[in-house]
């Protein structure tokens, strides 16, 4: 295996690339016959690999992105953005002719955010490089049952493996054989509960869930290890999860002890919230 805490190798974030429609200062959520304004719009490259591939980049870890692009009228926004966010787009690859858009409207309220997503077409292009990685991220378990590939052509280089769950409203049956071929899988709190019924928990060697402000534990065999956060004012939580996932990999690549990573993983989640966007906290990141 290679030598995942060779820092000057890559981290390749793997997943589907959408361009954010962030409404804020709404008041509240819609109504069925209601209308509501926002007080402001903003823009924004997202996705759980583009999210955790540009902390890490500003934490610096070299990542690069593979992904499908949004289609017009919002490639050109996320090109520019994942350019300035200092992260590989080698692997990336334009959405085929007459593909609808990925997008998703998200509306941050009250320390939580809602969502609604257009997922649509490919998530990844047809070729998958790893060469040069010590470690490939997975930004949701719906690109893992997509592309099932990754996992053996990973391997084959000789890599590590994390996986990121994201909302899933089913999870089929090759769910669980999948997150037990990656070495860290980190679900939130929900998706964490869904997964417990489903008896898929705890099918990774690591397991990290991630709660929110209540910081976050790592399962791994009879071990459950909880490392709190500190409370901070919430902007916008979209992305935390994915901005604590580039925490605690630069610190895991690292080789530095679980509670450290948590604690990593929940400072740099903690940063995130504090501005609109996935990636919008990083601007304020004080490295150390």
């Amino acid at each position: 295996m290679k030598d995942a805490r060779d820092t000057h190798r890559n981290v390749v974030c793997a997943g589907r690339l959408y361009c954010d429609l962030v409404f804020s200062g709404t008041g509240r959520l819609p109504t069925m016959g209601q209308e509501i304004f926002a007080e402001g719009l903003s823009l924004h490259a997202g996705g759980g690999a583009f999210i955790t591939a540009a902390w890490l980049a500003a934490l610096g870890r070299n990542a690069d992105l593979v992904a499908t692009l949004p289609a017009a009228p919002f490639e050109d926004t996320v090109r520019d953005q994942i350019a300035r966010a200092g992260v590989g787009a080698s692997g990336c690859a334009p959405a085929p002719d007459g593909t609808d858009p990925q997008i998703t409207v998200a509306l941050p309220m009250d320390g939580d955010r809602a969502f609604v997503t257009r997922r649509t077409g490919r998530a990844l292009p047809d070729t998958l490089s790893f060469d040069g990685a010590s470690h490939l991220h997975i930004g949701e378990l719906r690109t893992l049952l997509e592309h099932p590939g990754q996992i053996a052509a990973a391997r084959a280089e000789g890599i590590t493996i994390s996986l990121d769950c994201g909302w899933e409203d089913t999870l089929p049956p090759n769910a669980g054989p999948l997150i037990r071929s990656v070495d860290i899988f980190l679900p939130n709190e929900e998706e964490a509960a869904m997964l417990a019924a489903a008896g898929m928990l705890d099918a990774a060697p690591l397991t990290i869930i991630k709660c929110g402000a209540n910081g976050a534990r790592a399962r791994f065999g009879d071990t459950d290890l909880h490392v709190p956060t500190t409370p901070v004012r919430v902007e916008d939580a979209t992305g935390a999860g994915d901005a604590f996932n580039a925490g605690f990999l630069v610190s895991w690549l690292a080789g530095r002890p679980t509670s450290d990573c948590l604690a990593a993983g929940n400072r740099i989640g903690a940063a995130a919230v504090g501005a609109l966007g996935g990636t919008g906290g990083i601007s304020g990141l004080v490295r150390s």
